[in-house]
C-alpha cells in the first residue's frame, strides 16, 4: 500500500469534479464507479436524513447519500443537472459502494501534486479530516475530497445494513 501512496504523490492524479451548491468538490477518479441520472430512491426507515435512500443499479442495491445534507447545507433538489456519483469506499479493506448525490458533475481534471495545498483550519464548513487538500486551478480553488474518511466507520456499516433492507424493500416493490 505505501507504495501506491508514493507513486501517488509524485504524479499527477485525475480528479472528477462536482458542484455542491456555489462550492466545487473533486474526488479521486479511481474511486469513481460511474456517474448515474438522478433515478428514483427508494426511502429506507429508521435512516438519517442525509441517507437518502437506496437506487436499484442494474440489479444491485447502492445506498443513496445527500451530500449536502452531510456536508451542513440545504436538501439537495432535483433538477436537470443532478445526478448521482457513484463511488467506492474503503473500510478496513473492505470496498461498500455509495452514490453520493451532487448537484452537478463539472469535469475530469489532472492536478500535478504542486497544484495541491494543504486543507485550511478555518473558513470551511466541513471537517478537515474530510479533505485532502485545496486544488488549484488558475485563480480558483476545490476541495479534494478523501472519500474514504468522509463517512464514519458507523454510516459505512449503516450503508451496507441499507443495501441489505434496501433489497428487500426493492424486490417488495417489485413484487407489489
Amino acid at each position: 500500500m505505501a507504495t501506491t501512496d508514493s507513486k501517488t504523490t509524485n504524479a499527477a492524479v485525475q480528479y472528477l469534479t462536482f458542484k455542491l451548491e456555489d462550492e466545487v468538490y473533486a474526488v479521486d477518479v479511481a474511486k469513481v464507479r460511474e456517474i448515474l441520472d438522478f433515478p428514483p430512491i427508494t426511502k429506507v426507515p429508521r435512516t438519517p436524513e442525509f441517507m437518502r435512500g437506496v437506487i436499484n443499479l442494474r440489479g444491485s442495491v447502492v445506498p443513496v447519500v445527500d451530500m449536502r445534507l452531510k456536508f451542513g447545507m440545504s436538501k439537495t433538489e432535483k433538477s436537470v443537472n443532478t445526478c448521482i456519483v457513484v463511488v467506492e469506499v474503503q473500510l478496513e479493506n473492505e470496498a461498500t459502494i455509495i452514490g453520493a448525490l451532487a448537484d452537478s458533475v463539472q469535469e475530469v481534471i489532472e492536478l500535478e501534486p504542486s497544484q495541491i495545498e494543504p486543507p485550511p483550519k478555518i473558513g470551511s464548513r466541513l471537517k478537515v479530516e474530510f479533505l485532502k487538500g485545496m486544488g488549484k486551478i488558475g485563480d480558483r480553488f476545490l476541495m479534494i475530497l478523501d472519500i474514504d474518511k468522509v463517512f464514519s466507520s458507523d454510516e459505512i456499516l449503516m450503508a451496507q445494513d441499507m443495501t441489505a433492507s434496501g433489497k428487500q424493500l426493492l424486490e417488495s416493490n417489485a413484487t407489489a
